[in-house]
């Protein structure tokens, strides 16, 4: 996996959706544990502590999933709302439905329809308020040169596609560069060709980030 999307942290988007006086309101927000799922699912039935169901369903990056019907009939309301998330390429998120029951029965069809409406309403209001980032597999490269390589270096290393995170100017000069995985390859090999193996680089392990070159 080389990118994903997600939900910024600290943020949350909610949709609803309405059917014969039935309420449904997906509420969406970042998690990175099975932890962090849970505690806010939590929140949501506190603070939803009148409604008929609260609805979980979530999805980490180390492949981990859960969803339940919380009392809806099996299959028509945790399922659906899982594969929404799905179809979107999200990760590290957590949705949860809650309903409000409006009288009516709407049988296992209705429900099926409401709660993919309503989440599909939560993934696109993040997506108009620009909540939804792509994290991206990203390698740290620091570079250590003088003064007189500066220059050189950083056109190299833009060209090959780095992002400048930050430049350290000392005795000498530290560039912190930032690619994406794999693309630090070519850049290390240019480097050693120039400096004719008196390079002092230093590739931190990846991780996942948002990746914006300026």
């Amino acid at each position: 996996m080389k990118s994903y999307f997600t939900l910024r942290a600290d943020v949350e988007a909610t949709g609803e959706f309405v059917d014969r006086k039935s309420r449904f309101i997906a509420q969406l927000v970042h998690i990175e544990s099975e932890e962090e799922a849970n505690d806010f699912i939590a929140a949501v039935r506190a603070r939803h502590y009148d409604a008929r169901h609260n609805v979980p369903a979530w999805i980490c990056t180390d492949g981990r999933e859960r969803q339940s019907d919380d009392g809806e009939p099996s299959r028509t309301s945790g399922m659906p709302t899982l594969e929404v998330l799905r179809g979107e390429g999200l990760k590290d998120i957590c949705c949860v439905t809650t309903r409000y029951f409006g009288g009516t029965l709407l049988g296992p069809g209705g429900l099926v329809r409401a709660y993919t409406a309503a989440a599909q309403a939560a993934v696109a209001h993040a997506r108009e308020a620009g909540m939804i980032v792509e994290m991206t597999s990203v390698t740290p490269v620091d570079v250590t040169l003088d003064y007189a390589q500066y220059e050189q270096v950083l056109h190299i290393a833009e060209g090959l596609g780095a992002a400048v995170a930050s430049t350290d100017f000392t005795d000498r000069v530290v560039l912190h560069l930032v690619f994406r995985s794999g693309e630090e390859l070519p850049f290390c090999d240019k480097m050693r060709e120039l400096m004719a193996g008196r390079e002092e680089i230093l590739v931190a392990p990846a991780h996942f980030a948002e990746f914006t070159r300026q």
